[in-house]
């Protein structure tokens, strides 16, 4: 069966939502640029309602070892996915922290997929997801999506998670091409960016549960 993280939820009431109709993994924010971002206080907030079942993932954009030190406390948090951050720096979080450790990847087109094995040894999972455009600010949560064809055949070095424009009318499509075993949605269960809503959260779950 396959499992869902929705990502940058920022207020009790969304993430009670995802919580009630069946998220395996909620993500929060630890990023200035994005307009899901999360201070330590409301992180800790937000922490506090996640149930042990539940998985805390923590997003970052490669980070320091004092945000993740300050952010991994204040969040609760069980699993790190890092953008942007090279397998070395990824292997060297994944021995201070002992935490999970996701490594994103960004698609594009075939030859984007060969990134993966680099975090072989370095990472637990593989995030793919929507390359941004170039310039864009966020390396993620802009609606963007990228073929799924391109994972047709592609060995893939570790467990992984599908990502980047996913949202309650396609999740469905997208599982039975791909066969992820996980999918992460952001931008696909909100009115406006960083706006998560509580009816799309649950349309998005509801959905994967049918798949």
């Amino acid at each position: 069966m396959t499992t869902a993280k929705i990502c940058g939820l920022s207020t009790p009431e969304t993430l009670d939502s995802a919580l009630r109709h069946g998220a395996s993994h909620v993500g929060l924010v630890f990023f200035p640029p994005s307009p899901r971002h999360l201070d330590f206080d409301r992180a800790a907030q937000l922490a506090e309602r996640v149930p042990a079942h539940v998985t805390t993932v923590g997003v970052f954009v490669d980070p320091s070892d004092e945000l993740l030190d300050r952010a991994i406390e204040a969040g609760r948090l069980d699993t790190l996915q890092l953008h942007k951050t090279t397998p070395t720096r990824t292997a060297a979080i994944r021995a201070r922290f002992g935490r999970e450790i996701w490594a994103a990847v960004a698609v594009k087109t075939r030859a984007d997929l060969d990134a993966a094995r680099s975090f072989a040894g370095a990472a637990d999972r593989i995030l793919y997801d929507a390359k941004t455009p170039v310039g864009a600010s966020l390396p993620g949560g802009m609606g963007q999506r990228f073929d799924w064809a391109l994972l047709d055949g592609f060995r893939h070095p570790l467990p992984w998670a599908l990502s980047g424009g996913l949202d309650p009318a396609n999740v469905a499509e997208a599982i039975a091409r791909t066969r992820a075993e996980l999918v992460d949605v952001s931008s696909g269960v909100e009115t406006a960016p960083g706006t998560k809503d509580e009816a799309r959260i649950a349309a998005f779950l509801s959905a994967v549960a049918q798949a």
